[in-house]
């Protein structure tokens, strides 16, 4: 207990002292652990003879001459903010805020981040609803997109994010303007049935704050249904270098990453970049070619790094197989998928396992005219892959 205490601490001070992906600091870590790296980076203890090269190692570098000295620059750079070092305030205030402190070994600790390799973050400050966890990685989709999205943008997104819940997959996003507040948005709206966590928002700053202060509210609601997270300590100021490297986490945690809209050089690109890096597949949504928030996404088109999705069962195709009913009631769903003409099959797909939708949602969804909505779905009651209670139509569970 008094050793886990220790590293907590460890780290949580090591998240102050050294930026995100500071790599020289991750090196240190993982040759010394966490509580003997803040030693050393702290002056404590001195770094030893053999430790400039074992960090080279680390790092795969080739040893340069004596001038380059890799520890030595990384302490004259941490040296400013050993003075401000209180994991036990920082610790407090998360506690305070009704938020704790994750580390590697803690279950709570998601296990995608260590695709990140030498990247994985050293803690992550979380607050939320934390009890239900995070969600597994072929749950989660990622979207996001331009800050100044356009009414085009906002509707897919809407859309989307919806029908990605309906599915029992959770929405991930960093709570900026444009894409990723609809994004948000659409997932809580679509959330009052669903189990489990339907939202999570990636910040770049301390969590004690809510960044952009025009999202409060939004993110106030993602704290108390939903999670939200970061990986520096409380009263870290948004920069531009802390935003780029957040999106990283995002493309970590998230199954398949969907760019909506992006201009030709844009935040949402450097996440879709990080996406594919991690062999994550990544989604983009085409728009107007008249649009430059949607030339970042013709980029991806048009490079092959991206796969056109225009709706929620395009994403969840892409992310592979997924069924929160479970995999057994998901086989005879799929078992009874034959004879059933195209519109039925599209009607099907556009059914939501959880909460119940209505007749026009079902029409805009399946891209089929209300009367052929009800005709299939009076062929799919039939069937029993259809059933209408009080919240609308939704797929019907096998007994």
């Amino acid at each position: 207990m008094a050793e886990a205490l220790e590293e907590r601490r460890a780290r949580a001070a090591l998240a102050r002292l050294m930026e995100p992906s500071d790599w020289v600091g991750l090196a240190l870590v993982a040759a010394l652990g966490p509580v003997d790296a803040l030693r050393v980076a702290t002056g404590s203890i001195g770094p030893g003879r053999e430790l400039e090269g074992e960090l080279r190692r680390v790092l795969d570098r080739q040893a340069g001459g004596a001038q380059q000295s890799l520890l030595g620059d990384a302490l004259q750079r941490w040296a400013p903010r050993v003075k401000d070092l209180a994991p036990e305030r920082d610790l407090a205030t998360m506690e305070r805020l009704g938020g704790r402190v994750v580390i590697p070994s803690d279950d709570l600790w998601p296990p995608a981040l260590a695709d990140l390799e030498l990247g994985e973050p050293v803690c992550l400050w979380m607050r939320g609803d934390l009890d239900q966890g995070v969600p597994a990685l072929n749950r989660n989709v990622a979207i996001v997109g331009s800050r100044d999205s356009t009414n085009y943008g906002n509707s897919v997104t809407g859309d989307m994010a919806a029908g990605l819940v309906h599915r029992g997959y959770c929405v991930i996003s960093g709570g900026a303007y444009g894409i990723d507040a609809q994004a948000h948005r659409s997932a809580l709206a679509a959330a009052d049935e669903a189990d489990g966590v339907t939202t999570m928002a990636v910040m770049a700053c301390g969590l004690d704050r809510y960044y952009p202060a025009g999202n409060e509210d939004l993110l106030r609601s993602i704290a108390a249904r939903g999670i939200i997270l970061a990986e520096v300590p409380p009263g870290s100021a948004p920069t531009r270098w802390r935003f780029l490297q957040r999106n990283r986490l995002i493309a970590a945690l998230a199954g398949v990453t969907v760019v909506v809209e992006a201009r030709w050089r844009s935040g949402a690109l450097n996440t879709a970049h990080h996406a594919a890096g991690l062999g994550r597949p990544v989604g983009a949504v085409p728009g107007s070619v008249y649009s430059a928030n949607s030339a970042g996404t013709h980029r991806l088109l048009r490079d092959g790094s991206a796969t056109c999705v225009t709706d929620a069962t395009e994403v969840a195709e892409l992310a592979g197989p997924f069924d929160a009913t479970g995999a057994t009631g998901q086989q005879e769903v799929l078992a009874d998928h034959d004879g059933l003409g195209v519109e039925d099959l599209l009607l099907l797909d556009a059914l939501p396992i959880r909460q119940g939708v209505s007749i026009d949602k079902l029409a805009a969804v399946a891209g089929l005219p209300a009367r052929s909505v009800l005709a299939g779905l009076g062929r799919l009651e039939s069937r029993c892959l259809a059933r209408q209670d009080g919240s609308g139509w939704r797929r019907a569970r096998r007994p």
